[in-house]
């Protein structure tokens, strides 16, 4: 059975406009994608998390008229949306086939796997393999901010070594210590939709026995290892917080910021921590840092 497909580009302020005037239209389904590789991060209380640029691919029955389709469109979508409506017309196979080869397997540090559970392992893979899928809660691994802290995570190991992820997302990272052997880790984010993705996600990849799952008022202990894959402005206000729940000596990997940041963070955690190393992919980049063991050094 065919369907005919139509592409639409949106600012984040028209969403809800624009998909109230797509499904009085007889769309049968509505997809929002991220137009512009936006990451999510952490959106404010009670935000719903959105990019700020969408792409809505909409289905319709493959006999739908175009033209009488953008007719009845014109009057409740604004131009510049109604201006960039494309079509394409794909079958169940292919519509399921275009969606599977966007999700390839990807490798971090050589070590850890990310497969999309449709997607056959092959036998004998040899690493640690985790099972997600792409969702509104960011984090499958294709963004740079995401695979540098994939990287760190790979390169370590977590025998005793338990983890605070702060600002989990899609709880990826949080798993990844866990099947790497993190004795436990607790996932924390302030979007209930973050924690609901990371809770199942655990599930599936069988580590949720060994995870937190909390709002960031909930009581935290301090553990050794902190990773925060969050934007800059969270990463500054947050440094007492993150001083407060990373052990002395430990180490924190610290992600979410643009090339040049890194001049804001390293003013902001000059005291109390000792900056090791820089990694970068595309415009983004990964700070490690170890918390000082004051006692220690005196």
């Amino acid at each position: 059975m065919a369907f005919l497909e139509l592409h639409l580009f949106l600012d984040a302020d028209q969403q809800e406009a624009v998909e109230a005037a797509v499904e009085a239209s007889g769309a049968l389904s509505l997809t929002l994608l991220d137009a512009e590789d936006h990451p999510i991060y952490e959106p404010g209380v009670g935000e719903t998390p959105v990019w700020p640029r969408l792409h809505l691919a909409a289905l319709y029955p493959d006999d739908t008229d175009r033209i009488d389709l953008l007719a009845q469109l014109e009057s409740a979508l604004p131009t510049r949306v109604l201006a960039s409506a494309t079509f394409a017309v794909v079958d169940d196979r292919d519509w399921t086939r275009a969606w599977m080869d966007d999700w390839k397997p990807l490798c971090f540090g050589g070590r850890i796997w990310i497969y999309p559970s449709m997607l056959e392992v092959p036998e004998g893979l040899e690493g640690v393999l985790i099972r997600l899928d792409p969702g509104m809660a960011f984090g499958t691994g294709t963004h740079g901010t995401t695979a540098l802290c994939l990287e760190w995570i790979a390169a370590r190991d977590w025998q005793d070594q338990p983890l605070i992820d702060y600002g989990c997302g899609s709880g990826v990272l949080a798993i990844a210590a866990l099947k790497c052997g993190a004795p436990h880790a607790w996932a924390v984010d302030n979007d209930p939709q973050a924690l609901l993705a990371t809770r199942e996600n655990a599930a599936r990849n069988g580590v949720l026995d060994r995870l937190t799952v909390q709002l960031p008022d909930a009581p935290l202990p301090a553990a050794p290892r902190l990773l925060a894959n969050i934007l800059l402005p969270p990463l500054l206000a947050l440094e007492p917080r993150f001083r407060e729940l990373l052990r002395p000596g430990g180490e924190a990997c610290f992600s979410g910021m643009l090339a040049g940041q890194d001049v804001d963070f390293r003013g902001r955690y000059r005291e109390g921590w000792r900056l090791k190393g820089l990694a970068q992919q595309g415009d983004w980049i990964r700070i490690d840092a170890d918390r000082e063991d004051l006692a220690r050094n005196s």
